[in-house]
């Protein structure tokens, strides 16, 4: 059931990763019916909603397109038999189609080995449209170059395109200024020269063949790379037009390039995120197995703190005071997995920054080598934020640590609270709206990073350390926390000028806010709620996290009658009278969750309480109606007296 279970996570993933492409899709197979596709392919086409399954025979959706007029007048059924017919030959196949509405599509289709084949739809109007105006806006620079070619020099050399017009041989007859300056020449030095030795042995190797292309009539779109003068790689993309007499001869080619650089950066920065957002649901899914396991070693060293009297306490507590501690950071840690992957901090409240610095200075006094010398300076002592105060610590501690690895030969480590007011154009560049924000610096006088690394600095598993170091997750978790709490990072660094990171959070004033607190007087009352008997029914699949709930819940005074499924639980809960409560876990094996279970009982028995638990990272979009949710829900691990607590609620409410 879990391969199952993955296998089908990995579908899901695959699907959707389809259903982003910007083309449509779809596999028929040896019998001509439908098994996959994606949602590009419907709203490409307007398919009817009714073909979307599994079976369908390309005949049904050939039959829409010919009674829509897409095939053009005439008999439909012939049209549709022809179609099919060719279908059935399993050739590779491309063509173009303009349907009625103007719409330009290519269509692209590769037989598969076993029979059926694999077609991509591509909508190639608005290039069709920017081909169109392209050569619109070429004859017309044409017509214009025999009235006046001075006037046609001033239009060409102050548009943001390069343009040339190449004779057969191929030789330069014009390049406006932007053109010539790019391959290091003038308007007037290009001219008469050959494009093999303007543009050099190595591209025009690249880009001769689309040159000679052209030259046999065929307008054609390409791109490459070229080196800039300061290092940088320029990534451009050219149309080349052909300028043909109206018997067929080509007198010659127009050339236009477009810089698409910063087109290619931001697919990148797309791409970047969207790697990001899979880590992310992965750490999810681990969070789950690593939290059934937190909750077995939690329950179980309880139990033997609970029988210290048989052991020599002095044996047992050495023993069992470091492994509960262990534990409970592995909770800790799950817990900012859990926040990684859900995109929403653990505890957020209005914090004092002011007290975050106090906090780590006290850390780090003891924690960085005699080298490093640590100084940590508030000028504005009143900024507050909504933060979660233990995911900041830990992100501030990070970047110390890290500095730290920056300066081996020692240096200084400076920790500034500074405020910020950032306009419309900063606020852009953050990815965060305008208005106060205080900021967390975080400077060193270490090696710094060159460009390459600093790209990738945020990115997960990436890391400068040797293998075995450092895991890659540490500044992913940095950056994720920064963008749950409404703020952003941004980092300042050059080789061999250290480093500084600028933590941007939305800043409250402390006489404005009201600071939020916890109730610790009822937590602290915990450890005396115990129950008296009262029977209870768990609800838990795991048999081994069964073994240690049901032993926590009799050591707390309760009587348990364990059920392994949703059904013996919906079964049991009606049909014993003498039951107070229901302790269910969420995820569970079977149609029914523990959310599902929970409603159905309430529905019946009105009496019982109900308390829900699990140990999945994203159990909010197991459900729609998760996040409203109106049972209390546990998450695993947890404590005994939260377990104590939750209990008395349910049975007292």
């Amino acid at each position: 059931m879990e391969e199952t279970a993955q296998l089908q996570a990995q579908l899901d993933l695959l699907q959707a990763a389809l259903d982003h492409v910007n083309q449509g899709f779809s596999v028929f197979d040896a019998n001509l019916r439908l098994v996959a596709w994606n949602r590009g392919l419907w709203e490409m086409l307007d398919f009817p909603q009714e073909l979307a399954h599994r079976g369908t025979h390309l005949e049904e959706f050939l039959r829409v397109n010919a009674e829509r007029g897409e095939y053009g007048p005439g008999d439909i059924e012939g049209k549709i038999r022809r179609r099919v017919d060719r279908a059935w030959l399993f050739e590779p196949h491309y063509f173009e189609r303009v349907r009625p509405n103007g719409q330009v599509i290519a269509i692209s289709g590769t037989p598969l080995p076993q029979g059926g084949f694999v077609t991509i739809y591509t909508d190639l109007t608005e290039e069709r449209q920017r081909q169109e105006k392209l050569e619109k806006t070429v004859e017309e620079r044409t017509r214009a170059l025999r009235q006046s070619e001075d006037w046609l020099r001033l239009v060409t050399d102050n548009i943001p395109a390069l343009v040339a017009y190449l004779a057969p041989g191929p030789v330069y007859r014009f390049a406006n200024r932007r053109y010539a300056e790019w391959f290091g020449q003038s308007v007037t030095s290009i001219a008469g020269r050959s494009a093999r030795e303007v543009i050099g042995e190595e591209l025009y190797g690249e880009i001769g063949p689309q040159i000679d292309r052209a030259f046999e009539g065929h307008v054609v779109s390409y791109e490459y790379t070229r080196t800039r003068p300061d290092g940088s790689l320029a990534y451009m993309r050219s149309t080349i037009i052909p300028d043909m007499t109206l018997d067929g001869r080509t007198l010659g080619i127009f050339v236009l390039s477009l810089d698409a650089t910063e087109q290619r950066r931001s697919e990148a920065t797309l791409l970047q995120s969207q790697r990001m957002d899979a880590v992310g649901k992965l750490a999810g899914g681990l969070a789950h197995d690593f939290n059934n396991l937190l909750t077995i070693l939690i329950g179980n060293l309880l139990s033997l703190n609970r029988k210290e009297g048989m052991i020599a306490a002095e044996t047992l507590r050495t023993h069992l005071a470091p492994m509960l501690q262990a534990t409970q950071r592995g909770a800790d840690l799950t817990q900012r997995l859990l926040a990684f992957s859900r995109g929403q901090a653990v505890d957020p409240k209005v914090v004092p920054l002011r007290q975050v610095l106090n906090n780590i200075s006290s850390l780090l006094m003891g924690s960085l080598p005699a080298p490093i010398t640590l100084r940590i300076e508030q000028p504005v002592p009143d900024l507050a934020a909504r933060i979660d105060p233990t995911q900041m610590e830990t992100a501030l501690i990070n970047l110390a640590f890290n500095a730290r690895d920056a300066m081996p030969d020692g240096g200084t480590l400076e920790i500034r609270l500074e405020e910020q007011v950032l306009d419309q154009r900063g606020a852009e560049e953050l990815s965060v709206p305008p208005g106060r924000y205080a900021v967390l610096v975080v400077r060193d006088t270490g090696v710094g990073m060159d460009e390459d690394t600093r790209l990738r600095i945020f990115e997960p598993f990436f890391t400068t350390k040797p293998f075995g170091t450092g895991s890659g997750l540490g500044l992913s978790m940095v950056y994720g926390f920064m963008r749950q709490s409404g703020g952003a990072v941004d980092i300042i660094s050059d080789p061999g000028a250290g480093t500084e990171f600028r933590l941007y959070l939305p800043a409250r004033s402390l006489p404005d806010v009201a600071v939020e607190t916890v109730d610790l007087d009822a937590l602290g009352q915990t450890g005396n709620l115990r129950g008296n008997g009262e029977l209870l029914l768990l609800v838990e699949d795991n048999p081994d996290v069964a073994a240690v709930l049901t032993e926590e819940l009799a050591g707390l005074g309760y009587s348990v009658l364990l059920a392994e499924n949703a059904e013996d639980a919906r079964i049991l809960a009606v049909e014993l009278p003498d039951l107070r409560a229901v302790l269910s876990d969420i995820v569970m094996p079977g149609q029914m969750n523990g959310l599902a279970l929970a409603k159905e009982i309430r529905t019946k028995r009105q009496d019982l309480g109900i308390a829900l638990m699990t140990g999945y990272a994203d159990w909010g979009s197991l459900d729609a109606d998760l996040p409203d949710c109106e049972f209390p829900v546990l998450a695993k691990p947890f404590q005994t007296d939260h377990l104590a607590l939750t209990l008395r609620q349910i049975l007292t409410s």
